[in-house]
């Protein structure tokens, strides 16, 4: 792999990572851009105890452009876009509008390939190895900002998601703290350790999942499974088989059997819901440990938290979303319409 790290018309940094070591990286972004200017805030909520990012700039975002003004395309000509350069292997840059900037954290594009009609899913493993390659090295850049805490890569696909922009990419947010849904998994994490006397949770929940019925696939140094509390219609969550706290912790065999696992995962997603329909929209999350201190989790460390994937789709059945009502968003209590026994069983019966 090879990195090159450049800047856009408007001083925000853009990153090139490319297959071959050859790769020369000096166009120019000819833009007339001013220099970015954001609003982003984060504020408390003291009753919950989770935090909200005010980013009023961001209702100026670019809306569902038409192919040919695809922001993310590669620069062609007097057409030019975010990216510069006339090809690209894989490219992060910072988000022209951020929900996080400054002292309240940062936010990235991740350009999965240049090809506007491709999908993460029709990546070959090299492609897909030079994606893990990429956030891999976010992650370790964006944890040493200061104003850092925790960082998240993820992939949102397909308008009943909410994607904007048609062309295949991912983001990362980098926050400023610990997100809720970690917290709660460390607030778990502890509690579990005290009462087993030093058990790990996660590691007694990978040893449950892949004693049971609802392992989807299964490599060596990777284990996919439908959870036993799924929240979402089909839902899976990717674990390597060694725990490690950040993706920065994966060896090398783990890294090289990566790609083929999940890419298995994302072209089952497509077939789940049969021939003709149109690709499953979903969401892609990886889960890594915060890099602040975990003082208020008593007992436990970084080590102590399992990096892992957890992929779900908002779709139940063909032609109907699962939408998040009443109880889901006003109570956060889900209520899951497929058993996570029978979503195992689909994603493996739909196996290429």
């Amino acid at each position: 792999m090879k990195k090159t790290s450049t800047r856009l018309a408007d001083g925000r940094e853009l990153i090139y990572y490319d297959l071959r070591d050859d790769t020369v990286r000096d166009a120019v972004d000819r833009r007339p851009l001013e220099r970015t200017v954001t609003t982003s805030e984060v504020r408390r909520d003291v009753l919950l105890g989770d935090s909200v990012a005010i980013a009023s700039h961001r209702q100026g975002r670019i809306y569902h452009p038409p192919v040919d003004q695809c922001p993310l395309c590669p620069t062609t000509g007097d057409r030019l876009s975010e990216i510069p350069d006339s090809s690209y292997d894989v490219v992060v840059f910072e988000n022209r509008f951020p929900s996080l900037a400054g002292d309240s954290g940062r936010c990235e594009v991740v350009c999965f390939t240049s090809d506007h009609d491709a999908s993460f899913a029709s990546l070959t493993e090299e492609q897909a190895a030079l994606v893990l390659d990429a956030w891999t090295d976010r992650t370790s850049e964006l944890s040493h900002l200061p104003s850092v805490e925790q960082v998240f890569c993820f992939e949102n696909r397909g308008e009943e998601i909410g994607v904007t922009l048609g062309h295949p990419h991912g983001q990362i947010y980098a926050y400023p703290f610990t997100t809720p849904r970690t917290a709660l998994m460390l607030r778990s994490l502890a509690a579990h350790k005290e009462a087993t006397g030093g058990e790990n949770l996660f590691d007694s929940v990978l040893e449950r999942e892949l004693a049971g019925e609802r392992v989807v696939l299964e490599g060596e140094h990777w284990a996919a499974f439908v959870p036993y509390s799924a929240h979402w219609p089909y839902e899976v969550h990717l674990y390597p088989k060694r725990r490690v706290p950040d993706l920065l912790g994966l060896d090398e065999a783990a890294r090289t059997e990566f790609p083929k696992v999940y890419l298995e995962l994302l072209r089952r997603f497509d077939r789940i819901f049969g021939e003709g329909e149109p690709p499953t929209p979903y969401i892609s999350a990886w889960h890594q440990a915060p890099f602040g201190t975990l003082e208020e989790f008593e007992g436990v460390s970084r080590d102590d938290f399992a990096l892992h994937l957890e992929l779900f789709t908002i779709r139940r059945t063909s032609g109907k979303l699962k939408f998040l009502a009443g109880s889901e968003s006003g109570m956060s209590v889900f209520i899951n319409d497929v058993p996570p026994e029978r979503a195992a069983e689909r994603l493996r019966e739909v196996a290429s």
